[in-house]
């Protein structure tokens, strides 16, 4: 039979058919894969641990930081003031108590001799015991005044960079309101949702293959780390309950987490918290 170009191209459109089906097929077999990922990152919300006026903020929106460099400064003369009060009374006790321990001393040696009274020894007992109570409640006030003092400045926990800050100079910031939103810039990883029925195939150390819908032209691989221990939904606020007598079957969500090798800094940098991925995981 004559091999017509028609012919030849309707052979070559069922070849190219049949290897796009058998690469699925593959896929499906080799793989188990979903879109229903994100990237993550440690993210948290820095708050001040005392009330103050805000005297300096030294970093913007986006701008990197290094752990334990100073964000927000909050005035600390309070502080300041209540530390060097606390110090100069416990110059003043410590004078009084080596005084009264060496008055406590005296008399207990006279009194052991039979040359002091019981009431002298009780006497001077409670006079030095009482200064000593007023001398461990001053090294609390020092210890006391030197953390509030170092709790006036916003430090980063991490090297990472300001997400977000909501903070001015004159501004009032209030104990426990978050001021800063905080992003790790050491570390991302992938949380990806698969459903109840691909889990089977999948277990710590598993082999994946990830893309970034905003960065489509790289390609990264990780290895799965580990399986949360129960789906999505129980984790919920309200989660379901199936007991009411409306229970409508629907397949359960287990979060994967994956974690990336060998990324380096500049991907760090592009691979911003909640960004979409799509990802497949070599089946075990």
């Amino acid at each position: 039979m004559k091999i017509t170009k028609k012919n030849l191209a309707i052979l070559s459109a069922l070849l190219f058919m049949i290897i796009i089906i058998l690469y699925f097929v593959y896929q499906n077999i080799v793989y188990v894969s979903t879109d229903n990922a994100k990237i993550e990152g440690h993210a948290v919300l820095l708050t001040p641990k005392v009330t103050g006026f805000i005297i300096a903020v030294n970093f913007e929106q986006g701008q990197k930081v290094k752990k334990g460099q100073i964000i927000i400064e909050i005035d600390d003369r309070d502080a300041q003031n209540s530390l060097k009060q606390s110090k100069a009374n416990l110059i003043s006790v410590t004078a009084k108590l080596k005084d009264a321990e060496s008055n406590y001393k005296r008399t207990e040696r006279l009194y052991k001799i039979g040359a002091a009274t019981q009431q002298q020894f009780d006497s001077t007992y409670a006079n030095y015991s009482d200064i000593k109570a007023q001398m461990d409640s001053l090294h609390a006030q020092v210890a006391q005044a030197e953390l509030t003092i170092e709790h006036t400045k916003i430090k980063a926990p991490r090297h990472g960079i300001i997400g977000k800050i909501s903070a001015e100079v004159g501004q009032l910031a209030a104990s426990g309101v978050p001021l800063i939103g905080f992003v790790d810039s050491e570390e991302r990883w992938v949380i990806a949702n698969f459903k109840e029925t691909e889990i089977q195939s999948i277990s710590p150390g598993s082999k994946a293959y990830i893309e970034i819908d905003a960065f489509p032209e790289k390609k990264y691989v990780g290895k799965v780390f580990s399986l949360r221990p129960a789906t999505g939904a129980t984790f919920t606020l309200l989660p379901p309950d199936n007991a009411t007598g409306n229970f409508t079957k629907v397949v359960q969500r287990i979060p994967v987490k994956i974690k990336f090798e060998q990324l380096l800094e500049q991907d760090i940098d592009i691979l911003k918290n909640g960004l979409s991925v799509f990802l497949k995981i070599k089946k075990t």
